[in-house]
């Protein structure tokens, strides 16, 4: 494919529509939420000093039924929702509003409920952080021996936010949790000097927030590493704001950058989050779609299990033969992870397994290529292969899919059965063992012990300094 051919799918008639978001400040202007009783519009706006709001005009307009307000996942999934908050703290916030509390007050507690919310889950800022001469290379995680994930501090925001995301901490205003770099030149000699590394995910926020001529700052100086093969995109983009690759002023950009990177040799991978298939349901979101697929890349779709969104196995088949049937790939069904608001989305990983089989036989082999349900833990990515009885005994069978020490990727282990266990660590040994086979070895990585060899080579870890500008050795 060349870059005329990018070129000749130009988007198709779609309305042009003019980007508009609309923040905590906004809340008390929109009509829409007049159907919602005073009270109801307090707790909104209580909550959004906790966690993060912000949505656009698309949203609002054509993905949220306000007919069944209450009801409907796409304002549950990105509206702030009382039950996302403790009684307790919740009541704290609402009094605040109602008392017309000063901004500085009302952070003051924000901050004070945040701090409690295990803010960045998954030892993220402790463990995935790489170092060169002791210090942090910020920006960047390296959790995975082939995958680097850069955070470009131009894409640290989204076009509309998730109330469930696990990465709710980056846009709250606390600099100290924000993972973020300008540094392309950093990203790229860390990954030309790592040639275990095979893919880069270029992920945030939201990477296609930024402008087309920011985003290939970060993409261009990848293109001329040999051992990289892949370069990701991590992005909800096609979901909450299809314009980006439709009418958006450097929208033909962008596919002219897609195509420019196919061409350079490298496999480019939108991992596009869809959660509902009403995202997908719009003429624009498909046009978006057909339009990115026409440059060579490969787009994958991937959520999480959200209580209240999509925890049922009728969405999740339609969704997946959606995203069949328009050219896309099923990659991911996450579990929700253990942050933020988590008591009022999580699903207990039995009935995760339970809405995942469901409906996983009911659709053909070309959407089965998605796997889960899989948690992001600590270790890796630990997915739940079944419950079954052994030795008598009822059990979760899990296997890691991906992990910190490669060599546990694939390996099957067993953990008793649990109807309330909703993460990783709520679960126990089976067949009188003490531990999981890979907690020793996670001890060692916690104590900043000796890494895994990654590309022939012992990596030891310490404390990340983050701060400065990072200079090789």
């Amino acid at each position: 494919m060349n870059a005329g051919m990018a070129m000749s799918s130009r988007s198709p008639k779609v309305h042009t529509r003019r980007f508009k978001s609309y923040t905590r400040k906004d809340l008390d202007r929109l009509p829409q939420l007049r159907r919602l009783g005073p009270a109801e519009r307090t707790a909104i706006k209580a909550l959004s000093w906790v966690f993060p709001f912000r949505t656009n005009n698309y949203v609002l307009e054509e993905l949220i039924d306000w007919e069944h307000l209450r009801e409907d996942p796409l304002f549950q999934l990105t509206f702030p929702q009382p039950g996302m908050l403790e009684d307790a703290d919740r009541e704290l916030m609402v009094r605040l509003v109602e008392a017309g509390a000063d901004d500085t007050s009302l952070l003051q507690a924000a901050r004070s409920i945040q701090a409690r919310l295990n803010p960045h889950p998954a030892g993220q800022m402790e463990l995935n952080v790489p170092t060169v001469g002791g210090r942090a290379i910020p920006g960047l995680q390296h959790k995975y021996r082939e995958t680097v994930l850069f955070f470009p501090s131009q894409g640290q925001t989204c076009h509309t936010y998730c109330t469930y995301c696990f990465r709710w901490a980056q846009f709250v205003g606390i600099d100290e949790l924000k993972f973020a770099s300008r540094e392309a030149s950093t990203l790229a000699r860390y990954v030309g000097e790592h040639e275990e590394v095979h893919d880069v995910l270029i992920t945030g926020g939201d990477p296609l927030v930024m402008r087309t001529s920011v985003l290939e700052r970060y993409v261009e100086p990848l293109l001329a590493i040999e051992h990289l093969a892949c370069i990701r995109i991590g992005t909800k983009a096609p979901a909450f704001w299809p314009h980006r690759f439709l009418t958006d002023r450097d929208a033909d950009d962008l596919m002219r950058l897609f195509d420019r990177v196919r061409r350079a040799g490298k496999h480019l991978a939108l991992m596009a989050h869809y959660t509902h298939p009403r995202e997908l349901s719009t003429p624009a979101a498909q046009a978006a779609l057909r339009r990115v697929l026409s440059t060579g890349a490969a787009v994958r779709c991937q959520a999480p299990l959200v209580r209240h969104v999509n925890d049922s196995a009728g969405i999740w088949e339609e969704l997946w033969r959606m995203e069949v049937r328009l050219g896309a790939v099923p990659y991911y069904m996450f579990v929700e992870r253990n942050t933020g608001p988590k008591h009022y989305f999580e699903v207990p990983l039995a009935r995760a397994w339970e809405i995942f089989q469901k409906a996983y036989p009911r659709v053909s082999g070309l959407a089965r290529t998605v796997r889960g349900p899989s948690m992001s833990a600590t270790p890796g990515k630990v997915v739940i292969d079944g419950v079954t009885e052994c030795a008598g005994e009822k059990v979760f069978v899990l296997r890691f899919i991906q992990a910190r020490e490669p060599s546990w990727v694939g390996r099957p282990f067993f953990a008793r059965y649990d109807e309330k266990a909703v993460w990783l660590d709520d679960l126990t040994p089976t067949f009188g063992e003490q531990e999981f086979f890979f907690e020793p070895m996670m001890r060692r990585i916690r104590d900043n012990a000796v890494l895994p060899a990654w590309g022939g080579r012992d990596e030891r870890r310490k404390t990340p300094q983050l701060f400065g500008h990072v200079e090789w050795e």
